[in-house]
C-alpha cells in the first residue's frame, strides 16, 4: 500500500498540482496585498476617505466608532467592507488567472491538419492525394 501511494503521489499530475496549489497560494497574498494596500486606500479616498475594511453594521442596533471596538464588546457585526474587499480580491485573482490561460492557449497552437476528408465518401485522406483510396474518386 506504501509502494502504491508513493507511485501515486510521484506521478507527473500530482505534483502540477501541488506547485499550482503553492504558487496559488502565494500569488493569492500579493493580490489581498496590492487590493488592500494599493488599491482599496485611493478608491477610500475618492469616495470620501472610507476604508471599505472598516465598513460594518452592528447587529445589535447599538453604534461602535470601529469595527476593532464593536469586536471588543463582542457584538455581532455584519463586515461588508472586508466582503468587498474579499470581492475585488477574487475579481483581480479570476482576471489574471484568465490572462494567463489565454495566452497559455494561445501559446499551444493547434496542429497544421494532415488530412482532409474526401468529398465523395468523407474518408480523412492525404491533403497532396490526387485520388481517394477509399472509393478512388478523382479529386481537384
Amino acid at each position: 500500500m506504501l509502494k502504491e501511494f508513493k507511485e501515486f503521489a510521484m506521478r507527473g499530475n500530482v505534483m502540477d498540482l501541488a506547485v499550482g496549489v503553492i504558487i496559488g497560494a502565494a500569488f493569492g497574498k500579493i493580490v489581498a496585498s496590492l487590493v488592500e494596500d494599493l488599491l482599496m486606500p485611493p478608491l477610500g479616498q475618492l469616495l470620501g476617505k472610507v476604508d471599505f475594511s472598516g465598513l460594518f453594521l452592528s447587529l445589535d442596533g447599538k453604534s461602535y466608532d470601529s469595527l476593532t471596538t464593536a469586536k471588543a464588546a463582542h457584538a455581532a457585526t455584519l463586515n461588508y467592507g472586508i466582503f468587498l474587499n474579499t470581492v475585488v480580491n477574487f475579481l483581480i485573482v479570476a482576471f489574471c488567472v484568465f490572462l494567463v490561460v489565454k495566452q497559455i492557449n494561445r501559446f499551444a497552437a493547434k496542429p497544421a491538419p494532415t488530412t482532409k476528408d474526401c468529398p465523395q465518401c468523407a474518408m480523412p485522406i492525404p491533403l497532396a492525394a490526387k485520388r481517394c483510396g477509399h472509393c478512388t474518386s478523382q479529386l481537384a
